[in-house]
């Protein structure tokens, strides 16, 4: 839902196929289309950090309701409210309290402590300027509703005044009179959350905190336990900074506004999130924005959770469109771990992701502009579903059950993991490999597109399959390796190369048995200069090998076994003197793709 034109343009060789959605246009595409246009494509493309907040800058879904006055009052002007139990006691005016219920009516800062063991805080205002409510100590229970609702104000702000300790419980049952209440602290306008106090919210009927308009959470220590959504804003929910722990049996932090476009989303600026859901962690019906934060998430009892056919249990999901710009980001979801209905856009951070599904997932467009992206298990790693997937710059590692890289072009399910897409026919979408270093070990294809490949810098080291029904390549349309390393090793029934419209010289070679994991395979010139070094990590009967070092009218020996002196890193050698197993054939380049049977 965000910057289509921008992200187009950095993911299409040409400018076909752009799309626009309503929601979000570029305000300044056609600065940003002469600020790169003299970019080269295979130099990554990096966005600098003044580039990518203006990328950020542009994103339509970022209005709050804040100002910066809001966060500042007269401390004489603060009413005090003491809560006595099941009595309350007000020292000044614009609130009055009958029994164990007190009613804010006026606009202003009112400070709340004590306990309430069973009753009610009320915001009930026609006024236009801001309530805040300061909770000093307070820990307020109401049996039948809400015990902080907000039934009518313009803005609400709860303070959480520091070095203080707040709780608000509510019951099991909620009054049949306030069926529209459904949350411990609830309020039907505009709610804000700030201060250097904490606060634990036992939503014991449904949602922790709720607002039916927008939810700003600016700071503060909170900790959400719910039978059902934790924190939830219906127009936006944004976190400017805090500490978050929400422990939900429905979605941890949500936004569900599904009637107007340019809401529905979440934002996080900063802050320190642990998450545990039984349905989504994170869930925005339109964008979820990250700028940076330390967010641990677990939904749906983590990747080996069981779940329903029916529900949904991933870990960041938007319905139109993600951006994440930085931040480390640990995740163990039951469901995809990153997940959109639209475009993923990833262009900082740390990614730490376990998966019982797809690693990440797009409907469309997979955009990865830098980062460190660490897939430990998924069913397929990186998958758009009908997009590209574009590789710019960044360390991706990817452990997969299935594909590693997955260009699935539309197509329909036909078993292995939930909602599997499978399809034979050649698309017009792309695996584009423009920079970074990735490293896969699929037990299915490693690098999967049912479009096309085009790999023009950056290295990719792939462990592929270790049965003939699968490869370390599978391309139905053309794969062009126009430039960097690529080291693709397994099995020898389904092993595909590059194709010979490519830029850059390739080797395929099919072994005669199949060899055992960590047996080197070795290429060197026929006067002994090292070119490959590489021991793969699972059993293999192919390697595709594509580099710069790879001459035209050169002869090259491949030797397997031996031993080398040099630096391993992810079953590479550099660097080191190898001492030589048994010669297996030896080859000269004449074309662009060389096999050896």
């Amino acid at each position: 839902m965000y910057y289509k034109f921008f992200a187009d343009f950095l993911q299409a060789k040409n400018f076909k196929q752009m799309k626009m959605t309503n929601s979000l246009i570029f305000s300044t595409c056609a600065f940003l289309i002469f600020m790169f246009a003299a970019c080269e494509r295979d130099s990554g493309l990096n966005l600098s950090e003044d580039d990518q907040d203006e990328v950020l800058d542009n994103v339509e879904n970022v209005a709050d309701h804040d100002e910066s006055s809001d966060y500042s009052w007269d401390s004489s002007d603060v009413v005090p409210i003491v809560l006595n139990g099941n009595s309350i006691t007000v020292a000044g005016n614009g609130a009055t309290a009958d029994g164990s219920k007190v009613t804010i009516t006026s606009a202003g800062t009112y400070s709340v402590s004590g306990e309430l063991t069973d009753g009610q805080i009320i915001v009930d205002t026609e006024d236009e300027a801001i309530v805040r409510v300061i909770l000093s100590g307070a820990d307020i229970s109401c049996s039948s509703n809400a015990p902080i609702y907000v039934e009518n104000a313009e803005i609400t702000m709860i303070v959480l005044d520091a070095d203080t300790k707040n709780t608000v419980t509510d019951g099991t049952t909620y009054s049949a009179d306030e069926e529209d209440a459904n949350a411990a602290i609830f309020s039907k306008g505009d709610l804000t959350i700030y201060g250097e106090g904490s606060l634990t919210v036992n939503g014991n009927y449904n949602d922790g905190i709720t607002s039916k308009d927008g939810l700003i959470i600016a700071s503060g220590t909170i900790t959400v336990n719910s039978v059902d959504d934790g924190i939830r804003g219906k127009d936006y929910l944004i976190v400017k900074d805090g500490n978050i722990t929400v422990d939900s049996e429905g979605d941890g932090l949500k936004s569900d506004n599904d009637e107007d476009s340019s809401k529905g989303y979440i934002s996080i600026d900063a802050g320190t999130f642990n998450i545990t859901s039984g349905g989504d962690a994170i869930t925005a019906e339109t964008d979820v924005i990250i700028t940076t934060g330390e967010i641990t998430l677990t939904s749906g009892g983590g990747s080996n959770g069981n779940l329903s056919a029916d529900t949904s249990a991933k870990g960041i999901k938007s319905g139109v469109g993600t951006i994440i710009n930085g931040g480390t980001i640990s995740i163990d979801a039951a469901d995809d771990a990153l997940h959109s209905n639209g475009d993923l856009e990833i262009y900082d951070g740390a990614f730490y992701i376990a998966s019982g599904d797809d690693g990440i997932h797009a409907d469309a467009d997979v955009l990865v502009n830098d980062g460190i992206i660490d897939i430990t298990k998924s069913y397929e790693g990186i998958e758009s579903f009908e997009g590209n997937i574009t590789v710019n710059a960044g360390e991706i590692y990817l452990t997969t059950s299935d594909d590693g890289f997955n260009i699935a072009a539309g197509g329909v399910s036909t078993g292995g993991g939930p909602g599997r897409k499978s399809v034979s026919a050649t698309s017009e979408y792309s695996l584009n490999i423009n920079g970074g270093y990735i490293v896969v070990d699929a037990t299915g294809d490693g690098l999967d597109s049912n479009g096309s490949i085009e790999f023009i810098d950056g290295t990719a080291i792939v462990n592929g399959p270790t049965l003939d029904n699968n490869g370390a390549i599978d391309c139905d349309g053309s794969f062009n390796m126009n430039g960097g390393l690529l080291i693709a090793a397994g099995s020898s029934g389904m092993a595909e190369s590059p194709s010979t419209s490519s830029g850059q010289y390739s080797v395929l070679v099919k072994f005669s048995s199949k060899q055992q994991a960590g047996n080197l395979i070795h290429i060197q010139t026929n006067s002994g200069e090292e070119i490959l070094s590489f021991a793969p990590e699972k059993s293999y009967q192919s390697i595709v090998y594509s580099s710069p070092l790879l001459q035209n009218g050169s002869t090259y020996d491949v030797y397997l076994g031996g031993s080398t002196t040099g630096t391993d890193k992810d079953g590479l050698f550099t660097d080191g003197t190898y001492t030589p197993g048994s010669k297996y054939s030896g080859f000269t380049i004449s074309g662009i793709v060389t096999s050896i049977w």
